[in-house]
């Protein structure tokens, strides 16, 4: 692992203005303060990267829920203020008891999208949100308890597991994006109507030219831009709804349990604890290649302090509308690409999104995105969440037969509810909900085959904790 480089350990520091001599700071990278000039533009990189990630969640749940445009669009302002506040948390933090204090993004994972589904489906319109938020809630407290020990547990969390647990939420959530390029909404006479699967079409090649073409900036915004192009292609056809922008208010602070208190179901508690676990991993992972890409050296007390980031944003976060709390992998890739390590970048980044939650209007445009021009995008979006996946296994040593056998078996089992939705239309509500979701279902077979071919029997080793950790 890298070393840090020489100067204090931490501490902020300033830099002047791009071009200036002696712009070099007398600190470590990570705790530089830039000139207004660079921080700016880098924050906004951040955002741009992060943006598409942050509002699909509560997008896709709003949905699910058939929640009206007004409750759709608060849900965004939530999850946009909750992002801004564990961004900030993480990257300035407590020393000593919270945030790692690196330039590191939290928000809401699309890993959870899956089970919620599942979890929402399970119950009746008007009681699917309590449920979720109760199990969200726990699985926080599971977090904050875990976080401390997680280290000891990361040997059952190899790349074998976590590659398994990646591709099939990219794989389960694909039907979402093939039922927005359709319109949306299946019960409408519209639905699969030749003009919203031109413009999803068409949306999905913009984004195309703009990552085949595009350079920096543009290739990094090609998600965005592809959306921005998408839905002005759609205004002259009448497919593009302002009415979230002219119904939402100003300004407003999100309402605590405005969908009602939480309701505590078993079932869904053990599902989400079970993503929590994956999110738990890559959080760490995250954390030790941003150590490594910023050169200051990431320790188990590291670690601990980001995790109970993610533990309190999560715990914290139903209560004004948020859902499991994660790091963010595209901006790690976007701090590996600019070299711009500063965690204040990042800190302004996350006081963005709080400024954009506090606005719900602002979260209301992103509700005048037709459903076609989300589906068009959402086909790489899910897409790219399914190679990272891929990309994991590809290290997990699939050369061995008892792995190929655990990825096959676990893989087959996650799939099943998406080539089969009624296959556990018998089985107890509580197994519905568990083995409903392809996630839950894979993971809950990829940790136990895990233990049977690699654990049971065997002696105990550090190095499945090193594997997992020095997962993409």
């Amino acid at each position: 692992m890298a070393q840090p480089a020489k100067g204090p350990a931490e501490g902020p520091c300033s830099t002047p203005p791009v071009g200036d001599e002696g712009s070099t700071p007398d600190c470590h990278p990570v705790d530089e303060k830039l000139h207004p000039s660079r921080l700016v533009p880098a924050a906004l990189q951040h955002i741009a990267a992060m943006y598409a990630g942050v509002v699909t969640p509560p997008l896709i749940i709003g949905q699910a829920c058939g929640l009206d445009t007004v409750a759709q669009t608060r849900l965004i302002a939530a999850g946009l203020l909750i992002a801004g506040l564990a961004t900030i948390l993480q990257t300035l933090g407590v020393k000593g008891f919270v945030g790692n204090r690196l330039p590191f993004v939290n928000a809401a994972s699309s890993a959870g999208i899956a089970p919620i589904l599942a979890i929402a489906e399970t119950n009746a319109k008007g009681e699917q949100l309590p449920a979720i938020y109760g199990a969200v809630m726990v699985a926080g407290v599971f977090c904050l308890v875990i976080g401390p020990f997680f280290g000891r547990l990361l040997r059952f969390f190899p790349p074998l597991v976590t590659g398994v647990v990646i591709t099939l939420i990219g794989v389960t959530l694909m039907p979402v994006p093939v039922k927005w390029a359709q319109g949306g909404d299946e019960t409408h006479p519209d639905f699969g109507d030749m003009r919203y699967l031109a413009l999803a079409a068409f949306t999905l090649v913009v984004i195309l030219m703009f990552q085949r073409f595009g350079r920096g900036f543009l290739k990094q915004v090609a998600l965005l831009a592809g959306m921005f192009i998408g839905t002005l292609a759609a205004i002259p056809f009448g497919m593009a709804d302002f009415t979230s922008v002219q119904s939402a208010p100003l300004a407003a602070l999100p309402t605590p349990f405005a969908a009602g208190a939480p309701v505590f179901q078993p079932a869904a508690i053990l599902s989400l604890c079970i993503v929590m676990l994956v999110l738990m991993t890559e959080s760490a992972a995250g954390m030790l290649a941003l150590g490594e890409i910023c050169e200051r050296k990431t320790d188990g007390k590291t670690i601990t302090r980001g995790l109970r980031t993610d533990g309190i944003a999560t715990l914290v976060g139903p209560v004004f509308g948020g859902f499991p709390t994660s790091a963010f992998a595209q901006n790690v890739g976007v701090v590996s690409l600019t070299r711009v390590r500063s965690r204040y970048v990042v800190a302004v980044a996350g006081a963005t999104l709080l400024v954009l939650g506090a606005f719900p209007v602002l979260g209301a445009v992103v509700n005048v995105v037709p459903m076609p021009v989300l589906g068009g995008a959402g086909i790489v979006l899910f897409g790219s969440i399914a190679v990272s996946g891929i990309r994991t296994l590809s290290e997990a040593g699939l050369d061995d037969s008892s792995n190929i056998i655990l990825v096959a078996v676990s893989l087959g089992a996650g799939i099943i509810p998406l080539a089969a939705p009624t296959f556990y239309a018998d089985f107890p509500a509580w197994a519905q909900t568990v083995l409903g979701s392809g996630i839950s279902a894979g993971a809950l077979v990829a940790v136990s085959l895990n233990l049977f071919f690699h654990h049971l029997g065997t002696r105990g080793s550090a190095q499945g904790a090193a594997a997992a950790l020095k997962s993409p």
